[in-house]
């Protein structure tokens, strides 16, 4: 299958998984890499620098309006809604908290599979709350291949049991894993 993009969304207990899938992609990873993880709204800087200290590829946050490129990962800034639009752009929004957060991991993957239809990859990993479980459903239902990590990996199950009973998930798949598929691409 010819993928167009890979997203992944986390919360509690994702940061060290992120981190192991990122130092794991080669360097020549050929589609971007959207990354919408809960963090601290008022924390501007340091995440981006600690993700990028063991990944291969380049990691930035994106401004309103960038164009997608292979090979990089985009992380949601802090306090910012990052929808993905037709034209392989991303949007940025302060609107109203969805699922008690900004970022909205089910908005990011809910235009991610929008734009991506069968091309997506859609990841949920450990979190405290039931974001993302609308939005990988969303990838699921275009067609997208839709991967939850086992819950009984996870530092915290919320995230990815609620993406379970709600949808019926490609692959449950151990960090390993979800790694080894991601190098086949």
């Amino acid at each position: 299958m010819n993928y167009k993009a890979v997203i992944i969304g986390g919360s509690a207990g994702s940061f060290q998984v992120v981190t192991k899938i990122l130092s794991s992609l080669p360097k020549t990873f050929p589609i971007p890499v959207l990354l919408c993880l809960h963090r601290l709204k008022h924390v501007r800087s340091g995440f981006v620098e600690a993700l990028s200290l063991k990944s291969n590829i380049p990691i930035e946050e994106p401004n309103d309006k960038d164009q997608l490129k292979p090979g990089k990962a985009y992380l949601a800034p802090a306090n910012y809604h990052m929808y993905i639009e037709l034209a392989n752009r991303i949007a940025l929004s302060t609107e109203d908290v969805v699922n008690h957060s900004r970022p909205s991991i089910d908005l990011s993957f809910i235009t991610a599979a929008n734009a991506y239809r069968e091309k997506l990859i859609g990841i949920i990993l450990s979190g405290a709350n039931k974001d993302g479980a609308f939005g990988l459903k969303k990838v699921h239902d275009c067609g997208g291949i839709a991967i939850v990590q086992d819950p009984n990996e996870c530092e915290v199950k919320t995230m990815t049991t609620s993406a379970l009973q709600l949808t019926k998930a490609d692959f449950v798949y151990s960090t390993d894993q979800i790694i080894r598929f991601l190098q086949k691409i």
